[in-house]
């Protein structure tokens, strides 16, 4: 689908198989940094993007995360967290940019992960389109608004199906990162402490660390 790029001095090949339900299973907070280096690829009228994770954060669904759109249950708006696992769970952040989350665990768990950042390993001059403030290549997906624009996915996408070959977007299994960093998830204002954010060491796509976050009156966090 794809042909080879540069990426650190070697080269990248296209995207690996398909990850499988039974690989989004486990614990989110075992799932999430499994996530890094699989490719996210979306497929639009106007051409093909992919990129390859850096960095994701986890969001539990079984009572112990408050920041989790999940935590209250399957309210209307969080009713994709909470399976089948491979769902993508798409919402409206602050009013202003759109999120992405790929849901783990089994389904009633709800759980997810949030691609938070990424590099553009195919399609970088489309990605540059739907981008076009970003001034250097890491910047294209560099955040989780930013992923989402590179990669053209919207309210539409809400609760595709990444494991199915035939859906407009698709998690690929990808090159793992040689190492993990994790640390306090960004820009939240409840369950601060736990290092549930996971991140390739060094990568430059990887997003500025800001702690805290914008309170909102009865309102979960992870936005």
């Amino acid at each position: 689908m794809v042909g080879r790029l540069a990426r650190g001095g070697r080269a990248l090949t296209s995207p690996g198989r398909l990850l499988t339900a039974d690989e989004l299973l486990g614990p989110v907070d075992q799932v999430a940094p499994a996530l890094l280096g699989c490719w996210v690829v979306t497929d639009r009228p106007e051409g093909t993007v992919a990129v390859r994770l850096t960095e994701v954060e986890a969001y539990s669904g079984e009572g112990e995360d408050p920041a989790s759109h999940a935590h209250r249950g399957p309210t209307p708006r969080a009713a994709i967290m909470f399976g089948p696992p491979g769902r993508l769970y798409v919402y409206f952040s602050y009013g202003v940019h759109w999120c992405a989350n790929v849901v783990v665990g089994p389904a009633g768990r709800g759980s997810a992960v949030l691609l938070r950042a990424g590099e553009v390993v195919v399609g970088e001059s489309l990605a540059a389109v739907r981008r076009p403030s970003a001034r250097v290549p890491r910047d294209l997906a560099r955040g989780p608004a930013r992923l989402t624009a590179a990669l053209a996915i919207g309210p539409g996408d809400g609760g595709a199906d990444v494991l199915d070959p035939a859906s407009p977007v698709r998690l690929h299994a990808g090159e793992p990162p040689a190492g993990v960093s994790a640390g306090p998830r960004v820009g939240i204002s409840r369950a601060t402490e736990l290092p549930w954010r996971f991140w390739e060491t060094g990568a430059p796509s990887v997003s500025a660390f800001r702690p805290g976050g914008r309170r909102r009156p009865r309102s979960a966090g992870q936005d």
